[in-house]
């Protein structure tokens, strides 16, 4: 990302897999010659291209120095990073539990101050016991508390929810396409740990095995499912019992053509998933952790995107029509205006609601809340709140 800093101009680079911990400032004149570290060009292209940019003959030393700055954080696909990443992943297969990784930013660290808040912005609550299943963001809680709150209102209360298993779908943003990720650990937040069912996990992994990443190390990162899991604790106490399960975007089907389960491994894991819910019934109850477009330069479009004005009336339009077909429970249209265009409005949200249309078939919903949230000056992401369920 661009230097947020007037006073220290150039291209931030990190890691968001975070196999690497370090922060790298490339300034400006240097920008460019990253290009030539593509797997293809030689060193001598990249010191002509040095050479070119600086205007001097000898550039070893401003060469050497580049390599070794992105080698050493571990910015270069060779032996350093592989291993960074090798030894990132065993840690947390190690883990007894999943860490709240995000705990201080996207939401308070502290008990106190996180029971607080929450009472604050989300409450308890209020649904009539007819509500199997809820969408709510995950953008973080600060960006759309009414949409959060429109959400987890809608859930039945406590009391009518003991003994149940949520079934968090969320969005993997660094998951492979058509791949699932699950984990047996727990999840640790300033609640406390949320149970992991480890038995339906070892369900999936066996009906499943070939679309199923164990263990998957996207969950260490993910923030999709740790905002549900903190909302679910508030509700309903520390130890609710979840069902965490990533889903990699269906990339075959929506860039090239067909349908999610024309791929064997995703056709297997939606059977598995729907024998689940079809035995288990109103034990489980389900939660979507999902955005809906992403537009805007920092989305690589063209559009200055400002929220609720001008061309971002069109994305709501839009959006709003794929939003009746989810909640008409037609998944055929839904699916269909999402390949259209090559899913252009960017619907990060797109693999978990139609997993949840294929395991839950029929199951109707209406919107609750529809929200724009300017991310940055020149960018927007949308997201809703929906419910599933009988009418009250």
């Amino acid at each position: 990302m661009p230097s947020p800093d007037p006073e220290r101009p150039g291209l931030f680079i990190r890691d968001p897999y975070h196999y690497s911990d370090a922060t790298l400032l490339v300034p400006p004149p240097l920008v460019p010659v990253l290009e030539w570290f593509d797997g293809h060009s030689s060193t001598l292209d990249l010191r002509a291209e040095l050479v070119r940019i600086t205007g001097e003959i000898q550039v070893g030393e401003i060469e050497q120095h580049l390599f070794d700055a992105l080698n050493d954080a571990g910015f270069l696909e060779n032996e350093r990073y592989l291993e960074l990443k090798s030894k990132r992943e065993a840690e947390f297969a190690a883990e007894p539990i999943r860490p709240a990784n995000f705990a201080g930013s996207g939401y308070p660290a502290t008990l106190p101050k996180l029971t607080a808040l929450l009472a604050k912005e989300i409450g308890v609550a209020g649904g009539q016991g007819t509500t199997v299943a809820i969408a709510a963001p995950h953008a973080s809680p600060d960006a759309g508390w009414p949409t959060y709150r429109a959400a987890y209102q809608a859930l039945p209360p406590r009391e009518q929810a003991a003994d149940v298993t949520f079934v968090i779908l969320g969005t993997s943003h660094y998951g492979a396409p058509e791949r699932f990720g699950l984990t047996r650990k727990n999840f640790s937040t300033p609640f406390g740990d949320a149970r992991t069912n480890a038995a339906l996990v070892g369900e999936l992994v066996e009906s499943a095995t070939d679309a199923v990443a164990l263990e998957d190390y996207c969950h260490a990162v993910e923030h999709s499912i740790e905002f549900q899991v903190v909302m679910l604790q508030h509700i309903y106490g520390p130890d609710v019992r979840i069902l965490p399960i990533l889903c990699g975007p269906f990339a075959k089907s929506i860039y090239q053509s067909g349908l999610p389960e024309d791929t064997p491994r995703v056709a297997r894991f939606f059977d598995a998933l729907g024998n689940i819910a079809a035995r288990e019934g109103r034990r489980l109850l389900w939660v979507l952790g999902v955005d809906m477009a992403h537009m805007g330069s920092r989305y690589h479009d063209q559009l200055r995107a400002t929220a609720n004005i001008g061309e971002m009336l069109a994305i709501e339009q839009r959006d709003r029509e794929r939003i009746a077909k989810i909640a008409d429970a037609d998944v055929a249209a839904y699916w269909s205006l999402v390949q259209d265009r090559r899913d252009d409005l960017k619907w990060c949200g797109s693999a978990p609601f139609y997993t949840f249309m294929k395991v839950m078939p029929g199951l109707k919903g209406e919107l609750l809340d529809y929200h724009q949230w300017q991310i940055d000056a020149q960018s927007v992401v949308s997201f809703g709140a929906l419910r599933f369920g009988a009418t009250p």
